[in-house]
């Protein structure tokens, strides 16, 4: 990408009709959906690929931990390169290379070159992502905002749920190289039409933030292969703890020198912006709590109540036709009742709904247990669009690329974060409850009564925002 010539061709500046602009969040939603499913539908093939490269499944953990790595080294720079080079440039520049990664990843024969390409494949996600979102930003009017980021919201409540199984069936059905090569339409598709609808050029060519971009780095990759490690069983406290200390040390040294450099990498004045501030903040904790969920319901019902794969499949598609089923109201509840009112009143359904998941049981009616997941994936759907929508509600125009790459890296985080503390959560059941191996129903109980404490923080942050938070965003007058 740093190829790419200085001056973008008069085309790419032309702004894009309006109907063509109103089709510019499907196309990044695509994308979206392409990078957080290839991030999930990995885990229910280990054991075919191990068998294919001749190696171990635990070994086959090094491909997630790469594309993991790739996106917390990447991501922090991703708005620095849109400014630099242009957001059209460099987001197609990415669909390219997250697509021929996908190629190399399905055509490789050793663990080794299976590293390499998803390396490569997290580079592109990592530019895919954040920049996609800065696209839809920049070239969504306030009053469109809500139903854009509702758009772009979508994937990353989807991909959790459905990934695993459709990995599962494209290996059963073809082989897990299949994984992959779906990408490769898709990629071409979403190339073709992303060249033919986003237009505009950079916003400056400002000097890199060298040890800015060095430490955050180095900092997120610390941060990230600490939690892994959380995740994991056996846990190396030793190690985990050493790995999350230097991450926090290095991004806590990040912050300090972005606050103070001329140029910054990442434009941490955003956070002084009250409304994006519940989004980093109490955002963050329901982001957290949220994204236990994919983890700690499948284990529930397989191990925790004995369930067939098959059963928890079936299970959990109620909890993603819960996400599909909320949009076409999120717009009507959030004119309704305002930001605040749909954050806390929504916030507070998210919490039950977790409080639900602790109280019930083996004996618990199957229908009873796909209604609850139901109503689970439409509060997830409602809370996730609002942090999203209120975020970006108040930010100006030159702080838009500082927001949407801040924002990323907090979302990357608050998933990683999510499941490590799911994980700590359950293993922090079983020692209460005084025994070792496979979890049981009572471990998750106190798992998601956890998960639940968090849910509560959040929603006292939340109650700090004032009541015409956003107003601008629903088509509300300021009082």
């Amino acid at each position: 990408m740093s190829a790419a010539p200085a001056s973008p061709p008069p085309a790419s500046d032309s702004p894009a009709p309006p109907r063509a602009r109103s089709w510019v969040p499907f196309v990044v939603a695509a994308t979206f959906f392409m990078e957080n499913l290839d991030a999930t539908i990995i885990t229910a093939v280990l054991p075919q690929m191990a068998q294919s490269f001749g190696v171990a499944p635990a070994r086959l953990s090094v491909g997630i931990s790469a594309y993991l790595l790739a996106l917390a080294v990447f991501i922090p720079i991703s708005g620095w390169m849109a400014d630099r080079y242009g957001p059209r440039r460099v987001f197609c520049s990415a669909i390219v290379i997250f697509t021929l990664a996908s190629l190399l990843c399905g055509l490789c024969t050793t663990l080794t070159q299976f590293t390499v390409a998803r390396l490569l494949q997290g580079l592109g996600g990592a530019m895919m992502v954040p920049v996609g979102r800065l696209v839809v930003l920049r070239q969504t009017e306030k009053k469109d905002l809500m139903g854009a980021i509702a758009i772009l919201t979508w994937p990353g409540l989807a991909a959790p749920i459905i990934g695993p199984p459709v990995g599962a069936l494209i290996t059963e059905t073809l082989s897990w190289h299949w994984i992959f090569f779906i990408n490769i339409p898709l990629g071409i598709i979403a190339l073709g039409v992303a060249l033919k609808l986003i237009h505009g050029p950079g916003m400056g060519r400002r000097p890199l933030d060298v040890p800015g971009f060095v430490a955050s780095s180095l900092g997120f990759s610390c941060l990230m292969f600490g939690l892994e490690l959380a995740s994991q069983s056996p846990l190396d406290p030793p190690l985990m703890a050493g790995m999350l200390i230097a991450g926090i040390a290095l991004l806590a040294w990040s912050v300090r020198h972005m606050l103070r450099a001329a140029h910054p990498l990442i434009d941490l004045s955003v956070l002084r912006i009250p409304t994006f501030a519940v989004t980093a903040r109490g955002g963050s904790l329901f982001r957290i709590a949220i994204s236990t969920a994919p983890f700690l319901a499948p284990l529930l019902l397989q191990l925790g109540f004995g369930f067939s794969s098959v059963t928890t499949g079936w299970m959990l598609l109620a909890l993603f036709a819960g996400n599909l089923a909320m949009k076409p109201g999120t717009s009507k509840a959030m004119k309704t009742f305002g930001f605040r009112g749909v954050l806390l009143g929504n916030g507070g359904l998210v919490l039950i709904g977790f409080a639900a998941l602790a109280i019930i049981s083996r004996d618990t009616p199957l229908a009873l247990i796909a209604i609850i997941l139901f109503i689970g994936g439409l509060t997830r759907s409602m809370q996730f669009t609002a942090l999203n929508t209120i975020g970006f509600a108040d930010v100006p125009p030159p702080q838009m690329s500082g927001a949407s790459t801040l924002f990323s890296v907090m979302q990357q985080m608050n998933t990683g974060i999510g499941i490590a503390f799911g994980a700590m959560a359950l293993r922090l059941g079983a020692v209460i409850n005084g025994h070792e191996g496979n979890p049981t129903a009572a471990d998750f109980r106190i798992a998601f009564i956890a998960v639940c404490c968090l849910c509560v923080l959040a929603l006292i942050d939340c109650s700090r925002l004032s009541k015409d938070a956003g107003a601008q965003v629903i088509g509300q007058a300021k009082k």
